[in-house]
């Protein structure tokens, strides 16, 4: 059902309202200030592979431990930063975003009742 329909227009916050107010503000520059620059590194990361893989290829096929070599190292690295990024994410959520959305969402519903 849309926000919008007349049948539920009273009763319900002011979805403009809701965005101003200083808690979802707060809400939204802590997603921002984690999403942000995290993505930018891990992107950095990803190039910096992919230009290693390309331009450096000598240097990505040095040995390590028989087979293994420092491409393949770098490439399992991905899947490492990528588990880690998500550990991490889950524990400044806990912390430091889910709360102030909890309060957030309490504070919509009882202003739409």
């Amino acid at each position: 059902m849309s926000t919008t329909d007349p049948s539920r227009a009273t009763g319900t916050r002011d979805w403009e309202a809701v965005q101003a107010e200083p808690d979802f503000q707060e809400l939204r520059r802590r997603l921002r200030a984690f999403v942000f620059p995290v993505t930018g590194l891990f992107l950095a990361w990803y190039l910096l592979y992919v230009l290693l893989a390309t331009y450096a290829s000598d240097f990505m096929a040095t040995p390590v431990l028989g087979n293994i070599n420092l491409g393949l190292i770098f490439g399992l690295l991905q899947f490492v930063s990528t588990f880690g990024i998500t550990a991490w994410y889950v524990r400044f959520a806990d912390k430091r975003y889910d709360p102030l959305a909890e309060k957030v969402r309490a504070g919509i519903e009882e202003g739409g009742k």
